[in-house]
């Protein structure tokens, strides 16, 4: 997670039922978006756009904002597994799963 710096731009998107707090250049990974490696994909569901002229929250969204980012690869994260015990009674289940992600790097923000 990068340090807030006074003045830098920066914006709360929604996507994949999951917010996040994006800075120009910063690298995110999101749930996976049907994009290929090295296209561009908006985002116009912005819910906070903040940097030097203060902050400006939307109701629920923004108007006239937007966030563009490049898709730099689809990924896969580390392996999580599920386990599952009912003591005493022998009853053990083991599941694991690889989520499939979209990395990006922001290019850029532009606020109404």
């Amino acid at each position: 997670m990068q340090a807030w710096k006074v003045g830098q731009m920066f914006a709360v998107i929604r996507t994949g039922g999951k917010q996040y707090r994006v800075t120009p250049n910063a690298i995110l990974k999101i749930e996976k978006l049907e994009a290929e490696p090295g296209s561009t994909v908006t985002f116009n569901d912005v819910l906070a756009v903040g940097g030097e002229g203060g902050l400006t929250l939307g109701g629920p969204t923004v108007p006239g904002a937007s966030v563009t980012a490049t898709v730099i690869a689809q990924d896969r994260l580390d392996k999580i597994i599920i386990f599952k015990k009912r003591r005493r009674q022998n009853s053990r289940r083991r599941n694991g799963h690889r989520q499939h992600v979209t990395v990006l790097r922001v290019a850029d923000i532009v606020a109404a």
